[in-house]
């Protein structure tokens, strides 16, 4: 895949993920980080580092841009909007190498189903604020005018190495806080990598695609795995009503879904490294 460049809109945990397995393949690789973030590391390794807190816009955003052919922003919404298409929509639009653009939402989108099962066909129906914004910016990248092929890819609780109940646990956060019937679906960061890499080898424009393992689980079950696996005594479970969560962690256990990853198997021929957490969290340890 020569001359290939892939520019994301806000390097973080997953972005990083797919740069490296493209960056093996010899394609050029750029990314924004906010101001206060160290770049040296990247740098290191050759990628171009711009800075983008997405309150102002990218200095020089046409060069900056000039020969991606693949675009992949993870830059949340706020109140205001999609932050990079507040900025650089028109940037974006006129970057005439792009061929691929994907943008990383989330299955909050679906909003609560009360353990029923969603795929990509399933109503938009968000319980939350945060919920709601993403649909709306899901809707404004799909409507940018460029001939690249848009994906939106939502994405479970991401996982992997340095953010996973084992690390969690090993700091001594781990809780077992039960709500009776609750499932969350998850996603290594491994293979959200695999996937987007799939996409951009088969580009369905406008296509959404969830990101998730086979198997929803109670969060409780994947903090007894982790003690499991470290060989320590796990926690008391917690009633949810008895938890004291902040208002952000109760908003995690307002939605409670079952999330069919059949699309990205069928259409994008993905076979998951990590099909479950408990695969997933003893590769991890290993």
């Amino acid at each position: 895949m020569k001359n290939n460049r892939l520019f994301c809109f806000g390097f973080g945990y997953s972005a990083q993920a797919l740069a490296s397995k493209l960056h093996a393949e010899g394609w050029q690789i750029a990314g924004t980080l906010r101001a206060d973030t160290d770049s040296e590391e990247f740098e290191a390794r050759g990628y171009e580092i711009f800075r983008f807190d997405g309150a102002t816009p990218m200095p020089d955003a046409p060069n900056a841009l000039q020969g991606t052919t693949h675009l992949l922003s993870s830059v949340p919404p706020s109140a205001a909007g999609d932050p990079v298409l507040s900025q650089h929509a028109a940037d974006i639009e006129s970057t005439q190498s792009l061929t691929w653009i994907g943008y990383l939402s989330t299955t909050g989108v679906y909003g609560d189903r009360r353990g029923d099962w969603v795929d990509e066909n399933s109503a938009l129906e968000p319980t939350g604020e945060r919920g709601a914004r993403r649909v709306t910016a899901e809707e404004a990248w799909l409507n940018l005018r460029t001939d690249a092929a848009i994906q939106l890819f939502r994405l479970a609780g991401i996982y992997g190495p340095g953010r996973s109940a084992l690390d969690t646990v090993r700091a001594g956060r781990g809780r077992r806080i039960v709500k009776p019937g609750q499932v969350f679906s998850r996603i290594h960061v491994d293979d959200i990598a695999q996937i987007l890499h799939a996409s951009i080898r088969k580009p369905n424009p406008a296509a959404a695609y969830n990101v998730c393992d086979d198997e929803a689980a109670p969060p409780q079950d994947v903090i007894s795995y982790a003690c499991e696996l470290l060989g320590i005594e796990a926690p008391p479970e917690i009633a949810f009503e008895d938890a004291e969560l902040s208002d952000m962690g109760k908003s995690f256990y307002r939605d409670n879904k079952r999330v069919s990853n059949r699309r990205i198997r069928e259409e994008l021929s993905v076979n998951l490294k990590w099909p479950n957490y408990r695969v997933g969290l003893e590769g991890l340890l290993a």
